[in-house]
């Protein structure tokens, strides 16, 4: 049973997220001949308060959009 994790900023919607789960699950039927009911996505998302990159906070930075 396949299990993917993603983890990225808060900020996507709800819509996004099933486009997502369903391109993910697409690629492992295909590619991988998994079956789409047992393919499991987890979304693990953090606020740019909570994650940092080059010695800054996510909410110090310019370069962050999500």
């Amino acid at each position: 049973m396949p299990q993917v994790t993603v983890h990225f900023l808060k900020g996507r919607t709800r819509e996004q997220k099933r486009r997502i789960i369903d391109r993910i699950t697409d690629a492992l039927v295909e590619e991988a001949g998994s079956r789409r009911e047992m393919v499991q996505v987890t979304f693990l998302e953090v606020s740019k308060q909570d994650w940092g990159r080059g010695g800054l906070l996510g909410m110090d930075r310019t370069d962050v959009i999500h």
